[in-house]
């Protein structure tokens, strides 16, 4: 399948270059020669065909042999690209052995080639992005385990709510980002499936010999067999571009932390690879986390073409099928450079505890509103707390007083609780240890 989508000067930042290659015209074209070599060397064996018309069927089938726009050209006629390769793969094994030539393709049809290249496409690409992915998780894991006591303000709605630590910000992509590498990495296998079934997908031209070219074709290709051919049942595929999708999906989330924690007025981490300015010098701009909340925006719409594309028609498709060709390869390079760029982010963050600190302590206390409430609700119920702290925290934002002030100044509160009390209370040290617990959850306790 062709990435040039998107492999143009936007390639670099958007995309991979290893993954890219994987899913170039070229690698489509050598895919596809790879089924037809395959079968020829598997009939060969089982006596379907001759065996000398495979030495020659092996010669020709090389994608340097064959001329990229002249197939792009024909595709555009014949409705897609195994029809003109076929074609082209026949004339060049005649010109080695005449008789040969008879023998291309035989049994097959244009979806068994077009279906099982993207497969062995896919097969290649994904492990790229899985490492990416596990460089992301590690960099999660260190900082997990470096700033596990680090306290910084929680956020809610954009506000600041209770507070927690870097570390369990960090253990929570960690989690998450381990969770979708499992998954997209059990997707693979799931699609790592051959497709082959000839014309109505029963393999009737191959006779007695249907099952056993099957479980051979799949095995000398390195795919599963599967119990009958999918040409219109294209459940794999959405499943994998679904696991595509949710990818990009964490991943932008984690860009999305990084970029607002990255904020001038927020300060708190920045990317130890940021971007500049074309016109202000002091610019340092968060590139990688714009890739992967790029990403994450455009991932969807194109699940969704897969998704759209699942119901085909009887027992070969039209339109939908041809949907996929262009979907799938971008969705698995827009994930590709999501993830690679995310791992750059994490591994190069740079971590400003002062910061973290300082905007912890910007609101006086008040970020510890609910932990007083609480205190409070076991003497004169939560709802009665809750009315209490909410009054105080109006005071205290008022400007009248601060936080501890405005709730020591309400005989209700000092009846139950001591100032001395209250200062234990408006300390972000118990939610640093509710933190510490779930991030050793994650990490391990060797944090």
């Amino acid at each position: 399948m062709s990435s040039d989508t998107i492999a143009t000067v936007l390639g670099p930042l958007f995309g991979d270059a290893e993954v890219g290659a994987y899913l170039s015209d070229r690698a489509w074209l050598q895919a596809m020669l790879e089924v037809e070599t395959s079968l020829a060397e598997v009939e060969g064996e089982l006596g379907v065909i001759p065996r000398q018309a495979v030495a020659a069927i092996q010669t020709a089938a090389q994608a340097d042999r064959f001329d990229l726009a002249a197939l792009a050209a024909a595709a555009a006629r014949d409705g897609n690209l195994a029809i003109p390769l076929v074609r082209q793969l026949t004339h060049a094994v005649e010109a080695i052995d005449r008789d040969a030539a008879r023998y291309v393709h035989w049994g097959a049809t244009s979806q068994d080639v077009i279906d099982t290249g993207l497969v062995l496409q896919l097969q290649s690409a994904v492990p790229p992005i899985i490492r990416y992915l596990d460089r992301a998780a590690a960099a999660a894991a260190a900082h997990a385990r470096r700033y596990v006591d680090t306290p910084m303000p929680g956020r809610t709605w954009l506000q600041q709510s209770t507070p927690i630590t870097f570390g369990v910000k960090a253990a929570g992509w960690l989690d998450a980002v381990s969770r979708q590498r499992n998954a997209l990495a059990d997707a693979l296998e799931q699609a790592r499936v051959l497709q082959f079934g000839g014309a109505s997908g029963t393999l009737a031209s191959l006779g007695e010999h249907g099952a056993a070219v099957t479980e051979r074709l799949a095995s000398r290709l390195g795919l599963r067999t599967p119990a009958m051919p999918w040409h219109a049942y294209r459940d794999r595929l959405a499943y994998f571009a679904c696991a595509l999708g949710v990818t990009c999906g964490t991943l932008g989330k984690i860009g999305r932390d990084v970029s607002l924690l990255a904020q001038t007025e927020v300060g708190e981490a920045a990317e130890g690879r940021s971007g500049g300015s074309s016109a202000m010098p002091h610019k340092k701009n968060p590139v990688g986390a714009s890739v992967a909340v790029a990403a994450a925006v455009r991932a969807p719409g194109l699940v969704a073409t897969m998704l759209a594309a699942m119901p085909q028609e009887h027992e070969r498709g039209l339109g939908g099928w041809q949907a996929e060709w262009a979907t799938l390869p971008e969705l698995v390079l827009l994930t590709a450079g999501s993830s690679r760029a995310i791992a750059t982010v994490v591994e190069s963050l740079e971590i400003d505890k002062g910061r973290m600190r300082a905007n912890l302590d910007s609101t006086d206390g008040l970020i510890m509103s609910e932990t007083v409430a609480m205190a409070l609700a076991p003497y004169v119920g939560r709802n009665e707390a809750h009315e209490i702290v909410e009054l105080a925290a109006r005071r205290a934002g008022n400007g009248g007083c601060t936080f501890i002030d405005a709730l020591a100044a309400d005989p209700v509160v000092t009846r139950y609780l001591t100032r001395q009390d209250l200062e234990r209370h408006l300390s972000p040290e118990p939610h640093v240890a509710a933190a510490r617990a779930l991030v050793e959850r994650v990490v391990g306790k060797d944090t």
